[in-house]
């Protein structure tokens, strides 16, 4: 039986491809259905609940058809308890790099994203 912080990995992985790929599937079984997606980086401030960032990732064109290069890291994973838990993850999608901020939630015995708050890091052309 994985462990809860093998669980966590896995959903975090199944998170960067359904963003690499812009994979619904993977979007249906990653997000809780009720998660909060967030950014002050954005003006006006922007927030989305799930049909709306859906739509956005159903439409948007996936790095992996622009054969762009898989930049996802995991920084740090936190419990808070048994059901409870915080990732700190890096990705990058097209220009832009995403300092992630996931709040997870273990709910019928699976961890699913409840709250995705996130920095956006415009790349330096060097």
């Amino acid at each position: 039986m994985p462990s809860p912080f093998d669980e966590v990995q896995t959903l975090l992985s199944d998170y960067f491809e359904l963003l690499y790929h812009c994979d619904l599937r993977l979007f249906d079984t990653v997000f809780h259905p009720n998660a909060l997606y967030a950014s002050a980086d954005e003006t006006p401030f922007l927030q989305r609940d799930m049909p709306t960032y859906r739509e956005v990732i159903a439409t948007r064109q996936s790095p992996a058809s622009r054969r762009e290069p898989r930049q996802d890291v995991i920084d740090a994973i936190e419990f808070a308890g048994d059901n409870t838990a915080f990732a700190r993850v890096r990705c990058a999608i097209g220009a832009r790099q995403f300092v992630d901020f996931l709040t997870l939630v273990r709910v019928n015995d699976r961890w699913q994203i409840i709250a995705k708050v996130f920095q956006i890091i415009e790349k330096k052309d060097n």
